[in-house]
């Protein structure tokens, strides 16, 4: 069986959903390139996002990131990975759905904060209490996710193969995307 990519896949979520690990295995998995929205913007500022933010500002950050998002989706057949504040910009999501198919990360509250509440690389986490900050952004964004033309429940336990398996999935239901060939 040959499975061949149509459109770019494009994961959302919040961060600590999984969308680079995810990606890079699903990627891997259908011998398709991976890309990732944050690394392409660090690489062409030469700076981190964190840097980037204290520097420049969310709204500064924002423009490039869709800028990159706009040039990285016309990649035929490619996985991309974006921040988890990509989505939530109309023009990102318009783009996303005209060019590519959106897949939705969906982990829950609890596990998103076991996965990031010891890292230093989130910026919008670096505030006085940032679970309640994460919970807050939780809320605000889940319903611009649900908007998705896929979505994909993260489950805490579940190892990263089994989650590109879970995508490829969900992406099988649409081809349009995903081609499934017997050989």
């Amino acid at each position: 069986m040959t499975i061949r990519l149509k459109k770019t896949v494009v994961l959302i979520g919040m961060m600590g959903a999984g969308k680079t690990a995810v990606g890079r295995a699903l990627a891997e998995r259908l011998h398709v390139p991976f890309m990732d929205s944050d690394e392409e913007i660090e690489r062409a500022a030469a700076m981190s996002i964190p840097e980037i933010f204290a520097r420049d500002g969310e709204d500064f950050f924002r423009a490039r990131e869709s800028e990159v998002i706009s040039r990285l989706i016309t990649t035929d057949g490619a996985i991309l990975s974006t921040g988890g504040g990509a989505f939530l910009q109309a023009r990102n999501r318009e783009v996303i759905h005209e060019k590519g198919v959106s897949v939705w990360l969906d982990a829950e509250l609890q596990t998103l904060w076991n996965r990031v509440r010891n890292k230093t690389t989130r910026p919008l986490l670096r505030t006085k209490d940032p679970k309640a900050t994460l919970t807050e952004i939780y809320h605000k964004r889940v319903p611009i996710y649900a908007k998705a033309d896929l979505r994909v429940t993260s489950e805490p336990r579940l190892p990263i193969p089994e989650m590109a398996e879970r995508v490829i999935e969900a992406l099988k239901t649409r081809p349009d995307v995903l081609e499934v060939c017997d050989d």
